[in-house]
C-alpha cells in the first residue's frame, strides 16, 4: 500500500503540471487582462503599465515564445529579471533557493501579488482558506450521513411510503437551481422570520478580527460558546444550500447501489444461511455497495472545495469561491491560478483517498 501511495505522489506530479499548463494558457486567451485595471486609472502612464506587466512576466504579446515564458515565471523555471533560465548565481532557476536558485514562482513559494487586493497571493489564500474548509467539512460530514441514511433506507424499504416521500424530496431538490434556493432560504429563513444570518462567517459587530486569525481564536477560547454559536448560525443556510441539492442526488446514487448489491447472489445465500437482516444488510450488502459510492463521494468533496463559488457569492462568504469570483472579474491571474492549483490538488487528493478507501471497503483489492 505504501508503494502504491508513493507511486500515486508521483504520478501526480505530471497530472498537476498539465492542469496548471491548460488553465493558464485558457486564462491569456481570456479576453481583457491584468492592465485592465489601470485603463481608468489617468495617473498611470503606458510605459508604467509595460514596466508592471515585464516585471510579472505578463507581456501581452501573441508570440508563443512570450507565453511559454510567462508561464515560466509564474511557475518559477524563468527568470524574469535577467530574461533567462539562470537565476541571479548562474545555476538553474528552478532549483530551491539555498542551492543558488531562483525565489520566483510557485516552486519557489511566491504565487505572485494580486492585481486587485495587492496582497501576496499565498496569503491571501491561506486567509480564506478557513471559511472554506469549515463550510465544505461541515456540509460533507451532514451531506454523506443524509445520503448514506436515506439511500440505505429507501434500498431496504423499496416502494415503501417512505421510498416515495424521499424519492419525491430528491427530485424536486435536485431540481432546484443553487442560486434560487439559495435565494429563496435568504428571503423565507433572514429576512421574513429572521432565524438566521444570510451574510458573512460571523457578526461584525460582536467579531474581534477576522474569521481564524490569531485576534479571533483568542478571543473564542475566553468565550467558545458565543464565537461559536456566532459562527454556526451563519453557516446554518449556505450548508442547507450546499446539501440539499447534493444528498438529493447521493441518496438516490446509494439506493441504486444498494439495491444492486442486495439483488446478488451472495446476499441471497446469506439469507438462506439464516443470517439476520441487519448483519445481511450492513455486513455484505452495503460493504460491497460503497465502492461506487466512494468513487461519487471523492469527486464530490473536490466539487464542493473548489465548485461552492455560488454559495459563497450568495451569502458573502469570504472564501475560497467568492475570491474565485471577485479575482475573475478583476482578471486577477496570479490569484486565480493559485486558487485552480490548490483546487488541482485537491481533486487528487481526494482521488487517492479514494483509491485507499476501495481496499478498507473490499478486502479483494490489493495493490502491489
Amino acid at each position: 500500500m505504501i508503494k502504491y501511495i508513493i507511486r500515486r505522489l508521483l504520478q501526480a506530479i505530471p497530472v498537476l503540471f498539465l492542469i496548471t499548463v491548460i488553465c493558464f494558457f485558457l486564462m491569456l486567451m481570456a479576453p481583457g487582462g491584468p492592465q485592465a485595471q489601470f485603463n481608468q486609472n489617468r495617473f498611470v502612464t503606458q510605459d508604467q503599465v509595460t514596466a508592471w506587466l515585464q516585471h510579472w512576466c505578463l507581456v501581452r504579446n501573441p508570440s508563443p515564445i512570450d507565453m511559454l515564458k510567462e508561464y515560466g515565471g509564474w511557475l518559477g523555471v524563468w527568470n524574469c529579471n535577467n530574461s533567462s533560465l539562470l537565476s541571479s548565481h548562474n545555476l538553474p532557476n528552478f532549483l530551491p533557493g539555498f542551492l543558488g536558485g531562483g525565489d520566483n514562482g510557485m516552486l519557489h513559494g511566491d504565487w505572485g501579488i494580486s492585481i486587485s487586493l495587492n496582497q501576496p497571493v499565498l496569503d491571501i489564500i491561506l486567509g480564506r482558506l478557513p471559511v472554506t474548509l469549515l463550510l465544505m467539512i461541515t456540509a460533507t460530514i451532514i451531506w454523506i450521513t443524509m445520503a448514506l441514511v436515506l439511500g440505505v433506507l429507501g434500498a431496504v424499504k423499496r416502494y415503501s411510503l417512505f421510498d416515495q416521500v424521499v424519492t419525491l424530496m430528491s427530485y424536486t431538490f435536485y431540481s432546484l437551481p443553487t442560486f434560487w434556493l439559495g435565494l429563496m432560504l435568504i428571503f423565507l429563513f433572514g429576512v421574513s422570520l429572521h432565524w438566521f444570518p444570510t451574510q458573512l462567517i460571523q457578526s461584525p459587530r460582536i467579531s474581534p478580527g477576522p474569521f481564524a486569525s490569531a485576534i479571533w481564536w483568542q478571543a473564542f477560547w475566553t468565550n467558545p460558546l458565543k464565537y461559536g454559536w456566532d459562527v454556526g448560525t451563519h453557516l446554518v443556510l449556505p450548508v442547507i444550500t450546499l446539501v440539499a441539492v447534493s444528498v438529493a442526488g447521493d441518496s438516490r446514487f446509494v439506493r441504486s447501489a444498494m439495491l444492486e448489491s442486495l439483488n446478488q447472489d451472495y446476499v441471497r445465500t446469506a439469507r438462506a444461511k439464516g443470517l439476520g437482516e441487519r448483519r445481511v444488510v450492513f455486513r455484505h450488502a452495503f460493504r460491497n455497495a460503497l465502492l461506487p459510492i466512494i468513487t461519487n463521494a471523492a469527486l464530490e468533496m473536490a466539487f464542493i472545495f473548489s465548485g461552492a463559488i455560488v454559495t459563497e457569492t450568495i451569502f458573502s462568504l469570504q472564501g475560497m469561491g467568492y475570491l474565485f469570483y471577485t479575482g475573475l472579474l478583476a482578471h486577477d491571474y496570479f490569484l486565480l491560478m493559485g486558487i485552480v492549483f490548490i483546487a488541482s490538488i485537491m481533486v487528487v487528493a481526494f482521488n487517492l483517498v479514494a483509491d485507499v478507501l476501495y481496499a478498507v471497503a473490499d478486502p479483494r483489492i490489493r495493490y502491489d
